[in-house]
């Protein structure tokens, strides 16, 4: 059964880890875990400042996410829970685009402050990769396909 209105909200809202799926210069996926909070209409993601790859000293190198979109802005974000009582699962993708978006791009610092607002962890770990510019990545969904196992699900969910 599809998920209604109300329990994407409160997952939109809410929920805390999300998948995303870029694409490389090749075409193949690239899927990784991120945070996100929505604002004005869409879902931001930051490039923040929990450890990435090593890199040389002082290299700041733009994330593979980060390049991948601006190759190619087509994203899909996949929210799910597994449980071992598969009564219990659900899942919710949003397909749009995704765009990275600097400290002077409309709706930056509301985003900022829904993800600080989302995060407590933010208080201990910086919101943009040092040395870098500040960046979020900016995705507007342009379709949302869902599933939930049993009406309980959708219950719990709204």
């Amino acid at each position: 059964m599809e998920l209604p209105r109300a329990a994407i909200d409160h997952l939109l809202d809410n929920w805390p880890v999300a998948r995303l799926a870029t694409l490389r210069a090749d075409g193949s996926p690239v899927l990784v875990p991120v945070v996100f909070a929505r604002s004005g209409g869409r879902l931001w993601l930051p490039v923040d400042g929990k450890p990435k790859r090593e890199h040389a000293e002082g290299e700041v190198p733009e994330l593979a996410r980060v390049a991948n979109i601006r190759r190619d802005a087509r994203v899909s974000l996949l929210l799910d829970q597994y449980e071992s009582d598969w009564a219990g699962l659900w899942w919710l993708r949003l397909d749009g685009t995704a765009q990275p978006a600097g400290e002077h791009a409309p709706g930056f610092h509301a985003a900022l402050g829904a993800l600080l607002d989302k995060y407590p962890q933010y208080a201990d770990t910086p919101p943009f990769r040092p040395g870098a510019p500040p960046t979020l990545i900016a995705v507007s969904p342009r379709r949302t396909t869902s599933w939930a196992a049993s009406a309980d699900v959708v219950d719990f969910l709204s």
